[in-house]
């Protein structure tokens, strides 16, 4: 049986090649994801901006230096304790949003990645990556942070990055939302904190 970071670097090299929508034509890299292979959080976002397409990492713009900082608030790091991935792979034109057929072709590689990885917590940034992993109707405004579960995977809607550099005033309630998750993951979680990072967290 190959190691997860085998499975998920043959996935990657597949969606490399991969041709199945329009958003193929326009793409330098395919922004297959980022972290460690046996993380029990997963992020999710949309899709990639132009940044990311030019690196072929998700979240590496001006939103992705607020996602880390947020991240680093509650002990987390993309490259040790957590997976981030996006619901398409290639960017739409001009930073548009996925189409929802964009969207059902692409997806089928994340349900692979998710396959490889079993999260035991997905976080879903943004509205568009929430309507389509938790519900459809989802009013991200009002329900971020609620935590749900689904198919045994506790899911938890955020504020996307892009969203708070736009609206500043939201980050307060968007750092509470990632503190909810600090707590969730210490309930949860085996190994996404060390022993001595989660005795401080328990004890703080």
């Amino acid at each position: 049986m190959k190691d997860k970071r085998i499975l998920l670097e043959d996935l990657d090299r597949q969606s490399s090649q991969c041709t199945r929508c329009v958003l193929c034509r326009g793409r330098h890299n395919v922004v297959f994801g980022v972290g460690n292979p046996d993380a029990e959080v997963m992020f999710i976002g949309e899709g990639p901006g132009e940044q990311e397409d030019l690196k072929g990492e998700p979240f590496v713009g001006k939103a992705g230096i607020l996602l880390d900082k947020m991240l680093t608030a509650v002990d987390l790091d993309r490259h040790k304790n957590v997976y981030i991935a996006n619901i398409v792979k290639c960017r739409p034109p001009q930073n548009r949003d996925p189409q929802p057929e964009e969207q059902e072709v692409c997806i089928a590689w994340l349900r692979r990645q998710f396959a490889v990885i079993r999260p035991k917590i997905i976080v879903c940034l943004g509205r568009i990556a929430a309507a389509r992993i938790i519900k459809p109707d989802i009013r991200i405004k009002k329900e971020h942070g609620t935590i749900i579960k689904k198919g045994g995977v506790l899911m938890m809607p955020v504020l996307h990055p892009a969203a708070l550099l736009r609206n500043p005033s939201d980050k307060p309630g968007a750092f509470e939302d990632f503190l909810r998750l600090q707590k969730l993951i210490i309930e949860n979680c085996d190994h996404t904190y060390d022993e001595e990072t989660l005795h401080i967290l328990k004890n703080s």
